[in-house]
């Protein structure tokens, strides 16, 4: 995600990527909560924005100048690993 370079405000700007889910017909608008690394690979946390409950979990990959492949978690193991990473980055409180 890239910062507000210009405004001086000194956050970063909400990042709304679509996603073509599985046997959806149309692509639909997520909110990006977190791009992060475990391991070597990096994972993205997304959110539909037409449900606010479901935090959805996917591997990263940029594409050229502004595109990205978002890959399905394919093992429990990984998937409990990178959902410890998420919870231990942008919820739990020390």
């Amino acid at each position: 995600m890239s910062k507000h370079n210009d405004c001086g405000c000194n956050h970063e700007e909400e990042m709304v990527i679509k996603v073509l889910f599985d046997g959806e017909d149309e692509e639909v608008p997520c909110d990006v909560l977190g791009i992060f690394q475990v391991g070597q690979k990096e994972y993205i946390a997304i959110v539909p924005q037409d449900s606010d409950d479901q935090v959805l979990l996917y591997g990263f990959e940029e594409v050229g100048e502004e595109g990205i492949n978002l890959t399905e978690i394919e093992t429990d193991e990984e998937y409990e690993k990178v959902a410890e990473e998420f919870q231990s980055l942008y919820f739990d409180q020390e």
